[in-house]
């Protein structure tokens, strides 16, 4: 380490090899042991845990399934304090899907023990498609009933940070924002609609966000919820 002199020097004075021997030598703290998730980690006595109350149509299930996924607190109150997914209950009250709800959540939550990136699960999930169709909840399309309990999984993720929530630039907002006022003013909301999604009623399936938000403008599809567009 270089140091500039500012002033003349009036005497100096050089160190023996004993007195630098006899110098204290400062111990250089160790750095903090960080927990970490892994498969032979114990389960706490108490975890942190929300439910998720997931209602689906009468055909694919005839009562709501309640999803709850408790997390683990790893080196609680540092710097480096973080929340993952421990394990993950379904219930419902009805036994139609008993044998595999059971076998999935228990494979669930060994991937989430065995620590690492367990947010592959998600599009894992929502890959899955029922051969007999999926089905409209709340004005988004669901491939199945599997892929709907990956749509929850991906909402804890995000609530403890371990997944974002991609967003859009300003101008591309703005640009679809403009889009939405301009095909409301087209389009004739009809009296009684079902479902209020807030897009006009000829939109159709965007096969990336599965919402029913796609319109032609200018000869280029154009979805109105995630921006996916044809054109680039």
């Amino acid at each position: 380490m270089t140091r500039k002199i500012e002033s003349k020097i009036v005497a100096y004075k050089v160190k023996s090899k004993d007195a630098i021997q006899e110098a204290p030598v400062q111990a250089v703290p160790e750095a903090p042991k960080l927990e970490t998730m892994h498969e032979e980690m114990p389960r706490p006595e108490k975890l942190l845990g929300t439910t998720y109350k997931l209602k689906t149509p009468e055909h694919v299930s005839e009562h709501s399934l309640f999803i709850t996924i408790n997390d683990v607190v790893l080196n609680e109150g540092t710097d480096h304090e973080l929340r993952r997914p421990f394990e993950i209950f379904i219930n419902s009250k009805s036994l139609e899907h008993y044998q595999w709800i059971v076998a999935l959540t228990r494979i669930i939550s060994a991937v989430f023990r065995k620590g690492g990136d367990c947010t592959f699960l998600v599009e894992e999930l929502r890959s899955v498609f029922d051969p007999k169709g999926g089905y409209w909840n709340k004005g988004k399309y669901v491939p199945s009933l599997i892929a709907e309990i990956g749509n929850v999984i991906e909402q804890h993720l995000m609530e403890i940070g371990m997944l974002k929530n991609p967003e859009m630039d300003e101008h591309q907002k703005a640009f679809l924002e403009a889009k939405r006022a301009e095909n409301t003013a087209k389009e004739e909301v009809k009296e009684e609609e079902p479902v209020n999604t807030g897009f006009p009623p000829s939109a159709t399936l965007c096969y990336k966000c599965h919402n029913k938000a796609v319109i032609v403008k200018d000869g280029c599809q154009t979805c109105l919820n995630c921006g996916d567009s044809k054109c680039g």
